[in-house]
C-alpha cells in the first residue's frame, strides 16, 4: 500500500513539474514574441487618448466606440492617441464590432484643422459586415489603396496638380496604383475573420511598406511610392463612422516602435 501510494504521488509530482515547465516555455515564447511592445491603453480609463466622450468610453476593460439613435454622426469621429506620431512601428490588439458597425485604425495621419476629432491618412479598415476589414483605405485622401487580398504598389505621380489628384479618384479607389500580387481572394480571406466576435489585428508600418494582418493572416500589403501624398509618420487614432447606430470594442492595444 505504501509503495503504491508513494509511486502515485511521484507520478503526480512529475506531471505537475512537466506542466509547469510547459507553461514556462509557453510564457517565454509569448514574451519573446512580444519583446519591445508596450501597452497604450490601460483598460480602465481614457488616459493617453483624446476624443469625444459622447462616442468613446471604457467598459469591461475595452475601449468602446458607440453611436446611438440620439448621437448620430455628421462626420467620422476619432479618438486619438496622445503618445506621439509614430513612423515605423507595429501595432497589435483585438476588436469586436457589431454587424452594422464601421470603424478603422488610422496611422501616420494628420489632424483635420476645421473638423473636431477628424484624421486624414492611412487606415486599417474594419467593418461588421466584413466587406472591407483588412484593406488599406486612406481617409480623406486617396481612398482605397489596397483591397483585401492584394499586394499593391502605389505609383509616384508625375503630375502633382490638384486636377491630376482628382482624376486619379474613381469609385472610391485610387487609380494610381498597380496590383503586383495576390494574398488570396477577398472571399477566401473573409473566412479567417470572425463576425461579431473578437479578432486580433496587427499593423506593420516599415518605411513605405504597410501590412495589415487579421488573426495572423496577411490581408493587404501596400508599398507606397507616392512621394507627394504618402506619409512617413503621424497620428494614431480609432474611428467611429457615420451611419446607423453601432458599437465597436478594442482591447489589448500595444505598440512597438
Amino acid at each position: 500500500m505504501t509503495r503504491r501510494k508513494n509511486k502515485g504521488m511521484f507520478t503526480m509530482a512529475a506531471t505537475l513539474v512537466a506542466a509547469l515547465i510547459m507553461i514556462g516555455q509557453v510564457s517565454c515564447v509569448a514574451q519573446k514574441k512580444e519583446k519591445g511592445f508596450k501597452s497604450i491603453f490601460d483598460g480602465k480609463t481614457l488616459k493617453g487618448w483624446d476624443g469625444d466622450t459622447k462616442y468613446w468610453r471604457v467598459e469591461n476593460g475595452s475601449l468602446v466606440g458607440e453611436i446611438t439613435p440620439e448621437t448620430l454622426l455628421k462626420t467620422n469621429s476619432f479618438i486619438i492617441w496622445q503618445g506621439g506620431e509614430p513612423g515605423d512601428f507595429e501595432l497589435k490588439g483585438s476588436f469586436k464590432i457589431a454587424e452594422k458597425g464601421n470603424s478603422g485604425i488610422n496611422y501616420r495621419s494628420e489632424k483635420v484643422a476645421d473638423i473636431p476629432n477628424a484624421l486624414r491618412g492611412y487606415q486599417a479598415d474594419i467593418d461588421g459586415a466584413v466587406r472591407y476589414t483588412g484593406q488599406n483605405y486612406e481617409e480623406r485622401k486617396r481612398t482605397t489603396l489596397g483591397y483585401r487580398g492584394e499586394i499593391v504598389t502605389v505609383n509616384n505621380p508625375t503630375d502633382k496638380s490638384p486636377e491630376a489628384f482628382k482624376a486619379n479618384l474613381k469609385n472610391n479607389a485610387w487609380l494610381g496604383r498597380t496590383v503586383t500580387g495576390s494574398l488570396g481572394t477577398s472571399d477566401e480571406l473573409k473566412t479567417k475573420i470572425k463576425s461579431e466576435d473578437w479578432n486580433e489585428f496587427h499593423i506593420v508600418a516599415k518605411g513605405n511598406r504597410l501590412q495589415h494582418f487579421i488573426n495572423g493572416v496577411l490581408m493587404s500589403d501596400v508599398t507606397d511610392n507616392d512621394g507627394i501624398n504618402g506619409k512617413s509618420s503621424g497620428y494614431l487614432g480609432i474611428q467611429v463612422h457615420v451611419g446607423p447606430p453601432m458599437k465597436v470594442e478594442y482591447k489589448d492595444l500595444r505598440i512597438k516602435q
